[in-house]
């Protein structure tokens, strides 16, 4: 059974970062960004900002007990002429912003591999991605391990996600933060980088799988059911580690993010998670079927009085009944 009431608990109660977390985060960064305006060094080089990752495609989630929860954002900088051979010199620049302010030059900050990280004491850390415009056209940001540019396009990515979402009539945002807590909280395809979960959920939505199957995103069972089963579909077809292209079409792929055997693993959780949630998803007796959630999700899954679920999704349910058997590893 669907339990759709039961989801939107869950999601509401359990999975989303809560909106105080959020509000919390905007004031923050906000806060960072008018410390590295106000700086004498850096601040006349600052053009704009804007989030980026899960923050900026609302797949956060909640961070398991005490452990921090994070936001991306873009810090859009001008491009210095005499730092073209040496681009972990925006890193730097940004990291001395920090260490120079009286408040955050206190605080734990950090240089990584693309952003500086700025610590808060109580569980959140905020990453300071610089990113730029060149005089010959392209979009980058910064690898300092490589000391050289990567190039992105995080509107294109954004713009994407948003196109797919709404094919799946606003479900696909859900879906990835349930995967992302099944990752996270129930320790399940640990390795797996939230850019490839998000990227393989995304590319399996299409427009033609919803006209084909009226109602197979209809609400966020549904959809999580018709998203895992067609993502455990292509994987099952490709034993081997793909290649994972940005799908902002910025030209980079996420080949580095993992490896052979991360992949492997993720494959075999996918495999496993796809049939307990058919299993969950098309039990008839409701005490059976919240059960067979609460043992994919945990006991944080609630068990509402009653059950609800759109005409769509009872259609295609019973469609599913149907042609399972002719058409094994789809949902419907």
């Amino acid at each position: 059974m669907q339990h759709v009431n039961s989801f939107r608990a869950f999601l509401r109660e359990t999975v989303n970062l809560s909106k105080a977390k959020l509000d919390i985060l905007d004031s923050r960064v906000e806060s960072v960004y008018q410390a590295l305006q106000d700086d004498a060094e850096l601040g006349p080089l600052i053009l704009g900002k804007e989030p980026q990752g899960s923050w900026a495609h609302h797949t956060i989630i909640n961070p398991v007990g005490d452990k921090e929860f994070d936001a991306d954002f873009m810090l859009h900088l001008t491009e210095v002429p005499e730092w073209a051979d040496s681009p972990k010199t925006y890193i730097d620049k940004v990291y001395g912003a920090l260490h120079r302010h009286s408040v955050y030059g206190k605080m734990p900050h950090t240089r990584k591999c693309r952003c500086v990280q700025l610590k808060y004491a109580n569980s959140m850390h905020v990453d300071i991605v610089p990113h730029l415009f060149l005089a010959d056209g392209r979009e980058v940001i910064v690898n300092r391990d490589g000391n050289c540019w990567e190039e992105t396009n995080p509107e294109g990515f954004t713009a994407w996600m948003r196109e797919k979402d709404n094919i799946a009539e606003g479900n696909l945002r859900k879906v990835v933060r349930l995967m992302k807590f099944l990752r996270d909280h129930k320790g399940s395809f640990t390795g797996t980088r939230s850019i490839i979960l998000t990227t393989l959920l995304g590319e399996r939505v299409s427009q033609a799988t919803a006209l084909a199957h009226p109602g197979c995103y209809g609400n966020v069972p549904t959809a999580l059911l018709t998203i895992v089963e067609d993502l455990d579909l292509w994987l099952q077809a490709h034993p081997d580690k793909p290649s994972i292209a940005d799908p902002s079409g910025s030209g980079a792929t996420f080949d580095h993010r993992w490896d052979q055997a991360t992949y492997n693993y993720f494959r075999a959780r996918i495999h496993t998670h796809a049939q307990e949630i058919r299993a969950a998803y098309d039990e008839q007796d409701p005490d059976r079927s919240v059960r067979l959630w609460r043992n994919l999700f945990g006991d944080s899954f609630p068990s509402l009085p009653g059950t609800s679920s759109s005409s769509t999704a009872s259609k295609f349910a019973a469609a599913t009944l149907l042609t399972t058997a002719a058409r094994p590893g789809r949902a419907g």
